[in-house]
């Protein structure tokens, strides 16, 4: 009975050879677009999951408010570690990890530059899942000047994994023995270093100090539980331990501190919850956020919704032209139940179909997908093992649902009613039909109007007045490698045709160094109108080289000494300051431990420049405080030449000169830029292709019912032609119901989508305002996509031969 079943629904599928490439090719479309989101969203959901302990880690996170000031930090102050092993025995373990920064690696003559660099506690492994290949974990970074590498890197230096007990020259001063190889840090980490150098080897790990934060530092818990009385007992440790401190250095008690509106407090995040949930200062890598995994959450369900609508909606319609077959089948004798299982074995026949098309479409669009999403994502044994189960059951649910209304509808009539040409049929007799066509394109018109809106808030962010010009600004990175000779390659580069200016400094508005100080106001040193700053060391040339404009007073002088003993703020530092006349005012800063007048040093405004963007325009500028002082962190180069490459090899070369064994470091200003807003450009990308993709599904439902419904009324259209009926008459009379149906859908569509955007652009300090034009545009986009889709079929049944569609019967 099966076979009987299969042949039969075999033989109707070849019968409608058109309608049925139609119907599977818009479901496999979005059941392969369906599975690349949900790969996309598991994967960013699996981030720190490798870790066998991970529902037992977390990383402690510092709060600091002082005054109006409040900032949030994922590192914690050295002794933190030790302190919270030591004072609660329901925490296991705990572990600290600090990043290094860049570094220069010894290979043969060569020094290679490495990003992947981190001081990290012997207790690491037992916290973390870092599989050791070589050496023994308990010890590995025990010993001062031993470090951990990865397997890759093992291979890039020595060409074999087996080679604890080698040694790695760092920065032409540093020997450090290998003493451990481990597995690679899976992708899916929200830190990723290649090596972990002993955090003995690094003196200010055993700091005491209990007011200065730098170290990222992990607890492993006894259980779960424990997480929130860790959090209770932090403020009782931090009176305990920094009540001193803060005693000597603020001049109060840490009750105090608290009382007067401020505060210094620490909380836990899980380690699971970090690469989603946490971007805050001091992260060790870049995060991704809960919203867009949401986002593309949001387009799966809308896409498998639009391809399970579309092929229901196409499935429906067509089965009422079987109306007949149904009534023949019942006089012959067909028992209901068999015409139940005929119809739903011709259903899931089709959609099984076009699930395993689906897979096929998702396996040769992953590689194109992972450029686009910058992922590494891969179809494998262990994703298979819910991939498969997942498509079978959406296959099963697809087709029983789309079989569901010619199996239990039609198989109930009477078959003298069927014979009789009592059944309904045509395009106006299906309410449901319409529902989902409705259905199909709001979601369509909505994905069109999140598309627009995305691309121009991302257009808006590469052309804002950042308060600085990033365009041909070259950036080297590792200025400090020439030490002394900083100075005299700033000065050749300087010299060099095509170069207009260069400041040397690590700080600059995209960069990710930042430093923080404690300034006041006025001599009371009163905290409450004290300011917490970025406080960024700069030279002469740093305010001409970005084209940052002053808005008053002057820039620094090499000519006048005593600007060393003044400071350059910005708009917003002079607004929360708030001096009538800012410039040549005076406000102190703190130099030592002590926070008093003896120990405070005073700095005269002597310009205000305007405000420039140096975070994620997520976030409103804070108040900068720039002092002349050296620092060699990085020489940011503008440059005017048509001859790029020229210029780069002179640059490169006034390098070689002064250092030749350590390579160059560079990049240009207007791509660390955009890098800083990779995520919502990948997100309008992916959203734009997506959204694509939904309206080609769309479409291919609407041209499926548009040639059912000039099917159903091909007799009509031959009298109206005989009668005298124009093309134009006939195509428009055909096309009418369904562009009645997309003006319903861009109603519903457009407030809902106006409505949610708006919500989007709320995360951003900067941000564009939804104009009418979008929501035209998209209503229009919709419609001429549906009229240009409907009239294909509506021409080609208008200018039909009327003899031929007469003479059927």
């Amino acid at each position: 009975m099966i076979r009987n079943y299969i042949k039969t629904a075999i033989r109707g599928l070849r019968k409608n050879k058109g309608f049925t490439a139609i119907n599977i090719l818009g479901l496999a479309l979005g059941l392969a677009t369906c599975l690349l989101i949900v790969l996309y969203v598991a994967d960013e959901l699996s981030y720190d999951r490798y870790n066998e302990k991970a529902g037992r880690i977390y990383r402690v996170n510092e709060d600091l408010k002082l005054g109006d000031n409040s900032v949030k930090y994922a590192v914690c102050m050295a002794p933190l570690a030790k302190t919270l092993i030591a004072e609660y025995p329901y925490v296991e373990n705990a572990t600290r990890i600090k990043n290094a920064g860049s570094s220069h690696v010894k290979k043969g003559t060569l020094n290679m530059v490495e990003n992947r660099v981190a001081f990290a506690d012997p207790s690491l492994f037992s916290v973390f899942t870092l599989p050791m290949i070589n050496g023994n974990a308990a010890s590995a970074l025990v010993e001062p000047n031993s470090v951990v590498i990865t397997e890759t890197t093992a291979q890039k230096y020595f060409n074999s994994s087996n080679v604890v007990g080698k040694t790695l020259l760092f920065n032409d001063n540093t020997l450090c023995k290998v003493t451990g190889v481990i597995k690679d840090v899976p992708q899916q980490s929200h830190f990723n270093f290649d090596f972990f150098i002993s955090m003995s080897s690094f003196p200010d790990s055993k700091s005491t100090e209990w007011l200065r934060s730098d170290y990222n530092t992990y607890v492993l818990l006894k259980d779960k539980s424990y997480a929130k009385q860790l959090e209770a007992a932090f403020p009782a440790l931090l009176e305990k331990f920094s009540g001193a401190q803060m005693k000597s250095e603020l001049n109060m008690s840490y009750a105090e501190f608290e009382k007067r509106g401020s505060f210094f407090r620490l909380n836990l995040i899980p380690l699971t919850d970090i690469h989603l949930k946490s971007n805050i200062s001091g992260e060790l890598g870049s995060n991704g956020t809960t919203q867009y995994v949401y986002i593309f959450l949001l387009i799966a369900v809308f896409i498998l919704l639009i391809a399970c609508v579309n092929f229901m909606n196409l499935s429906t319609a067509r089965s009422s032209n079987r109306a007949r077959e149904v009534g023949v089948r019942k006089v012959l004798g067909s028992a209901r139940k068999h015409l139940i299982a005929q119809f739903l074995t011709e259903s899931v026949s089709v959609t099984v179909i076009a699930t395993v098309l689906a897979f096929i479409i998702a396996l040769f669009l992953l590689p194109v997908f992972n450029q686009l999403s910058g992922k590494a994502l891969a179809i494998n044994a262990t994703s298979l093992n819910w991939i498969l189960p997942l498509l079978l059951l959406v296959a099963l649910v697809v087709g029983i649902l789309s079989g569901s209304y010619p199996a239990f509808y039609l198989s109930a009539f009477q078959p003298v009613d069927v014979l009789k040409g009592k059944l309904a049929t045509g395009f106006k007799g299906g309410g449901l039909r319409s529902f989902f066509v409705v259905f199909q394109f709001s979601i369509s018109i909505f994905l069109i109007i999140g598309t627009l809106v995305i691309y121009n808030q991302l257009n808006y962010i590469q052309t804002k007045n950042l308060g600085y010009n990033r365009n041909q600004v070259l950036i080297i990175k590792n200025v400090y490698e020439l030490n002394n000779q900083a100075k005299i390659f700033k000065q050749k580069v300087k010299e060099l045709p095509g170069v207009i200016n260069a400041t040397m400094t690590g700080f600059v508005p995209t960069s990710g160094w930042k430093s923080t100080a404690i300034y006041y106001r006025d001599a009371t040193l009163n905290e409450k109108t004290s300011m917490f700053p970025q406080s960024w060391q700069v030279d002469e040339d740093y305010l001409p080289t970005l084209d940052m404009k002053i808005a008053a007073g002057r820039n620094f002088s090499r000519n006048m000494p005593t600007d060393s003993d003044g400071v350059v703020i910005n708009e917003a530092a002079a607004k929360f300051l708030g001096f009538k006349e800012p410039v040549n005012s005076v406000i102190y800063r703190s130099m030592g431990s002590q926070h008093d007048l003896e120990h405070m040093k005073q700095y005269r405004i002597l310009g205000v420049v305007k405000d420039f963007n140096f975070n994620s325009l997520h976030e409103n500028v804070s108040p900068v405080i720039l002092t002349l002082a050296d620092n060699k962190g990085g020489l940011s180069v503008r440059v005017q030449t048509n001859n790029l490459p020229t210029l780069m090899a002179q640059i490169n070369a006034a390098w070689k000169e002064l250092n030749p064994n350590i390579q160059i470091n560079y990049s240009f200003m207007d791509q660390d830029f955009d890098a800083s807003y990779r995520t919502e450009q990948r997100t309008g990308q992916i959203f734009m292709v997506f959204t694509t993709l939904a309206i080609v599904i769309a479409c291919l439902g609407l041209f499926g019912l548009a040639a059912y419904a000039a099917e159903q009324r091909t007799k009509e259209i031959g009298i109206r032609k005989v009668l005298g009926a124009s093309v134009a008459a006939i195509t428009g009379m055909l096309s009418v119901d369904f562009i009645k149906l997309v003006g319903i859908s861009i109603l519903i569509a457009s407030p809902i989508a106006w409505y949610l955007m708006n919500l989007w652009l709320r995360d951003f300090a900067y941000c564009i305002s939804i104009q009418w034009w979008v929501l035209v545009v998209a209503a229009a986009g919709a419609l001429i996509i549906a009229i240009i889709t409907v009239s294909f079929q509506s021409i080609k049944a208008a200018i039909a031969n009327p003899v031929d569609s007469l003479k059927n019967e």
